[in-house]
């Protein structure tokens, strides 16, 4: 067997007496949906943002593409193939989809010193930004400035603006929070158009949308994990119905 495209193990991370991440074990296979689940205050978001390189872990490792990253800053994990989305929306929003798109490309190719330069411009940043742009269901939105866009429409336009990295793997935080079922159904169609060309690591409350996309979920309680397995055998794990999913054994 292959080894994961990212593998974690022992991952500690505490907040003076709070314990956000307690000796986490984790591997993603190349290619698949990896969902994490787990109720508020899990330690989801502080997992992502050290796989991000945005919070130092206490302790533990972080192995991409056969490479330990633990030490390395956000932006060198970018430039290795590491994109993620964010809880809260994080868009430029009195710039145009197409500049947001065409600053991540210009970012990731190492020229983030021009950010003041209109990004959408040039040829060789704008092309890309059309194709990712395109990719999300927003061609016809790129001249639209983001504050214009609905809340969904600003999601997929983060989705866009990770993908312009050419990312292998992609850290998606809350993709369909705060938007609504129409909108969480195009999100949901979205991320199902984006299997097998990406890895993603999914964390997401909206179980309907985790069961319809992952390959395998991780659950988190207390900063521990509980199980990792196959949606079915995640279902029918009595611990994880008890602490997460709020059913009791009959």
């Amino acid at each position: 067997m292959s080894a994961p495209l990212l593998r974690i193990t022992g991952l500690r991370k505490a907040f003076g007496a709070v314990v956000a991440c307690d000796g986490i074990d984790l591997d993603v296979a190349e290619g698949e949906v990896h969902a994490l689940i787990g109720p508020n205050d899990a330690g989801k978001t502080t997992l992502i943002g050290q796989l991000a390189g945005e919070i130092r872990p206490d302790s533990g490792r972080i192995v991409f593409r056969g490479r330990d990253v633990t030490p390395l800053p956000a932006h060198t994990r970018a430039a290795r193939g590491l994109a993620r989305s964010f809880q809260i929306t994080s868009v430029l929003p009195g710039m145009s989809a197409l500049d947001n798109v065409a600053l991540a490309v210009q970012a990731h190719a190492g020229h983030s010193f021009r950010f003041w330069r209109p990004a959408g411009d040039e040829t060789a940043v704008r092309e890309p930004a059309h194709a990712a742009l395109d990719r999300v269901g927003l061609a016809l939105r790129a001249t639209v400035p983001a504050a214009m866009l609905a809340h969904g429409e600003q999601r997929q336009l983060e989705i866009a603006m990770a993908l312009a990295s050419q990312p292998r793997l992609v850290l998606l935080d809350e993709p369909t929070a705060g938007i609504g079922a129409e909108e969480s159904a195009r999100m949901v169609t979205l991320l199902e158009s984006l299997r097998g060309d990406v890895t993603m690591l999914l964390v997401e409350h909206d179980m309907d949308a985790v069961f319809a996309l992952a390959e395998r979920i991780t659950v988190l309680v207390s900063g521990r994990v509980i199980a990792s397995d196959t949606p079915e055998a995640i279902r029918g794990d009595t611990e994880v119905r008890c602490a997460y999913l709020g059913e009791e054994d009959a």
